[in-house]
């Protein structure tokens, strides 16, 4: 066979002189889908690369250390001094308002010190040096916010407004903040003052909830093992210290973790993408080797092995193959060119274009295994039709399937790929289910057409000329429904699948979501407020619900013992364990949960501490009753015993928590008070009232409106739904293609067909009504099993995995039928119409 090779390579390249002609389809749908891949995975490295680089920048030290509620003590700041320049931050929510008390926003106000920033550069319109930015004048401290704060509060350089008891001057726009990245998203516009200005508001009182950030800068030419080993001096030293320490190394992992995430989601979208492409593959080579039917007998005639005429064919179709991977690498290599300056808007962190052989490769090689796992089985049916065949016949319609060996290898080869899929992504679980869905989509999108084309056989015969041959061009031999169902199929399922998510999310943000919510949460009540608190809003809301609960901030630091770093824990439980967590203590079940297991304690129970735990995270950590928990509260570790579960409604978006202890577990904390008012009847008039008058007589709390925050979450929404519908599309551009390719490959049969009957009689009328009833019966029945399919999806999505109400949206479904049919009918129509110009005597000499 391997002498044979030369010989086949001359033969491969003699035959493709003439051009590409057919292979169009072929080309663009494997471009498509390795670009995708390629681009989408060059695009996350170019950022992550970027994160690494700017690193420190972006981090704003080191190493940083982040404790909650509570400043670093003596000894903490001694040690930490002792490792490099410190520089510390404070960070919390806070209420902006206006000297007059007319209006106010919610801020994120940061305060920082001399130090600030150790790396990169504040960045403010005008530039002014820190002493003039942010000096005390008279009582005015100076401080910098970006447009939005401009815009929402109506203000202009110099004009000033409060922040707790005291008064800034607004004397600079913010235009950079270097380290903004790593303190996280947030929902209000920054506000950047100075330690002393944040000290003299009143705002940072025992429980606040306020952060304080400890950056360093370690001496030049420090090497990644000595600032891990400063890291793990500090956990060593300072044990119950409770801080979050990252390096920078690490320095925004909130944001790497999404970027992967949403970088696995297109990958596999782009995967999906080519192997719908990898249909017209199958559809262009059958088409094609069906052209050489005369070529191949010839080679058969003279003595040519049917592995030759296999290896000859095989080798053009790679040559192929490979201009189109070329094509896609070509242009998923300038994807971190053309989007990095695209996605500075979005991403506050410099992509660094280049080019990324390793997601490249990866491209190709998914390129590679798709051409030959939906090519294998059209040559493997032509190597094996013998040479009177082929002179005989049109070409390998009804010729069965081909024999064992290359229908195992195109099973092999797509099990090497769906291996790769999931081997190749972040999260495996996730990976899994979408390969297993795509395959299991392959098998009933092949069931459907089967289904379709034997109730087109079993039908009771129609009196209408043009139906009757509709519904025998369905299940004829070489007819056009598996191609159709399988390519349109798979496309229009991913499309479906994502606009049920996208329209629920939206429906849950826009409108069931703040009808269940409260309008208002009030965050940093301090507990000598409360009752004065709830009168107030009593006597501005009559007709409100005010709930109200005690509050601190605390971090998970072990499981059973085990330190959390040490533990494995599946994705979708990791984020109790991720950073700070709200914590409270009750005597009483909260409203908003239900016991699943376990038992209260009594009202006056005063033994070792207890904990109740919401049992879906619970069941997500591995957690059971009687197992500890140690959390880490102001610098103290606390461990309590798990007494119960709680079933928790997350989805009221009211005061909700993983975790709830007993009262005694925190006897003599400093902490603040968290409550929620619900008032159905309020109008925006109403809640500007209550917003100002709270504002007015308490500014050290912080009053979020619900519907502002799912503003801000419904924006991100459509932001991602944006990509991921542009994603899918590359799905749908693809399935097109393929749609059409697989409507030129029948033309060669339609003619015949179309010849033959109009010398019976046809009418030119009756042949395009036959033909455009085929094609609408096929696209209706594709357009029914993709909204069954992506509906089944979408509510897994939707009701499982986000546990949010699902529900089948007409819009999508309306649109999805259309859809279909203006594709199959106007495709299918555009070819018929050639069809139907031919002359009949050149096609019946030919025959």
């Amino acid at each position: 066979m391997l002498k044979d090779l030369p010989l086949a390579f001359r033969f491969a390249a003699r035959e493709m002189r003439g051009g590409l002609r057919g292979f169009l389809i072929f080309l663009t749908c494997i471009a498509l889908g390795v670009a995708a891949i390629g681009g989408v995975n060059s695009v996350a490295r170019a950022i992550t690369a970027g994160v690494a680089s700017e690193g420190q920048a972006l981090l704003g030290g080191d190493i940083r250390f982040q404790l909650i509620q509570r400043e670093a003590t003596d000894k903490e700041k001694t040690f930490l001094e002792g490792v490099g320049t410190v520089s510390h931050n404070a960070g919390m929510r806070s209420m902006a308002r206006l000297e007059d008390g007319s209006d106010q926003s919610l801020v994120e106000a940061k305060a920082v010190d001399d130090a600030y920033p150790l790396y990169g550069q504040l960045v403010t319109e005008p530039a002014l040096p820190r002493a003039e930015l942010f000096a005390e004048r008279s009582g005015i401290f100076g401080a910098a916010a970006p447009d939005l704060l401009f815009e929402r509060l109506n203000l202009k350089l110099g004009d000033r407004i409060k922040l707790g008891s005291a008064t800034f001057e607004l004397r600079a726009k913010l235009v950079t903040e270097p380290d903004a990245v790593s303190d996280g998203f947030g929902f209000a516009p920054r506000l950047l003052v100075s330690m002393e200005g944040l000290t003299t508001s009143g705002l940072i009182q025992p429980g606040s909830l306020v952060e304080h950030a400890y950056k360093l800068r370690m001496p030049v030419g420090t090497s990644e093992a000595e600032v891990a080993d400063a890291r793990e001096r500090a956990n060593a030293e300072f044990p119950e210290a409770g801080w979050s320490v990252r390096t920078r190394t690490n320095a925004a992992p909130a944001l790497s973790a999404n970027i992967e995430r949403f970088t696995q989601f297109l990958t596999l979208v782009g995967l999906t993408s080519l192997v719908v492409g990898g249909v017209g593959v199958a559809n262009a080579v059958r088409a094609y080797l069906d052209g050489k039917r005369g070529v191949i007998a010839t080679f058969k005639s003279l003595g040519a092995s049917g592995g030759f005429v296999l290896t000859v064919y095989l080798i053009q179709i790679l040559l192929i193959a490979g201009l189109g991977i070329a094509i896609g690498l070509a242009l998923g290599a300038l994807m971190p060119f053309a989007a990095s300056a695209a996605l500075q808007s979005v991403i506050p962190v410099p992509a660094e274009a280049g080019v990324y052989p390793a997601a490249l490769a990866m491209a190709a090689l998914f390129g590679v295994l798709v051409t030959l796992a939906f090519a294998i089985l059209p040559l493997g049916r032509a190597r094996d039709v013998p040479a009177t065949a082929l002179f005989r016949e049109m070409g390998f319609e009804g010729r069965g399937l081909p024999r064992l060996v290359y229908i195992a290898t195109a099973l092999g080869i797509a099990a090497i790929l769906a291996a790769l899929a999931i081997w190749f992504a972040g999260d495996r679980r996730i990976a899994t289910i979408f390969v297993g869905a795509t395959i299991f989509s392959f098998l009933v999108l092949r069931a459907v057409a089967v289904a379709v084309q034997w109730l087109a056989r079993k039908s009771p015969r129609v009196r209408s000329t043009a139906l009757r041959l509709a519904v025998g061009n369905i299940h004829r031999p070489g007819a056009l429904t598996p191609s159709v169902v399988l390519s349109l199929g798979l496309g229009l399922t991913l499309l479906v699948t994502l606009a049920l998510i996208d329209g629920n999310l939206r429906r849950q943000i826009s409108g069931s979501l703040p009808e269940r919510a409260p309008n208002f949460f009030f965050v940093d009540i301090q507990p000598d407020q409360v009752d004065d608190f709830a009168r107030l809003v009593a006597t501005e809301a009559p007709g409100g619900k005010l709930v109200r609960v005690p509050m601190l901030r605390g971090r998970v630091m072990a499981l059973n013992g085990t330190d959390v770093q040490k533990l494995n824990v599946p994705p979708e439980g990791a984020w109790v364990l991720r950073g700070d967590r709200g914590l409270t203590y009750a005597k009483n079940l909260p409203e908003n949960s239900t016991l699943s297991q376990g038992t209260w304690w009594p009202a006056d129970y005063s033994g070792e501490p207890l904990v109740s735990f919401s049992a879906q995270e619970a069941g997500e950590l591995g957690l059971k009753i009687g197992d500890m928990v140690t959390v880490n509260v102001l610098g103290r570790n606390v461990t309590a015993k798990i007494a119960n579960f709680r079933e928790v409604q997350w989805e009221s978006m009211g005061i909700n928590f993983v975790m709830v202890f007993s009262p005694n577990t925190f006897a003599g904390a400093p902490h603040s008070w968290l409550a929620t008012l619900t008032e159905d009847k309020a109008v925006p008039a109403d809640e500007a009232k209550i917003l100002n008058a709270v504002t007015r007589s308490y500014p050290a709390i912080t009053t979020v409106r619900v519907k502002d925050a799912l503003d801000v979450v419904n924006r991100l929404v459509a932001q991602l739904g944006t990509a991921i519908r542009a994603a899918a599309g590359v799905a749908l551009i693809a399935s097109v293609l393929v749609l059409a390719g697989a409507l030129a490959a029948g033309n060669r049969a339609r003619v015949h067909d179309a010849v033959i009957l109009k010398t019976l009689g046809a009418t030119r009328r009756t042949l395009i009504s036959a033909f455009s009833l085929e094609y609408m019966l096929i696209g209706l029945a594709t357009a029914i099993f993709a909204l069954a399919a992506g509906g089944v999806a979408a509510w897994f999505v939707v009701a499982r995995i986000m546990t949010l109400p699902s529900s089948f949206l007409p819009e999508v479904a309306v649109a999805t039928i259309v859809f279909a049919l203006v594709l199959t009918v106007g495709f299918g129509l555009v070819g018929t119409w050639r069809v139907l110009g031919h002359k009949a005597a050149p096609v019946l000499r030919s025959e």
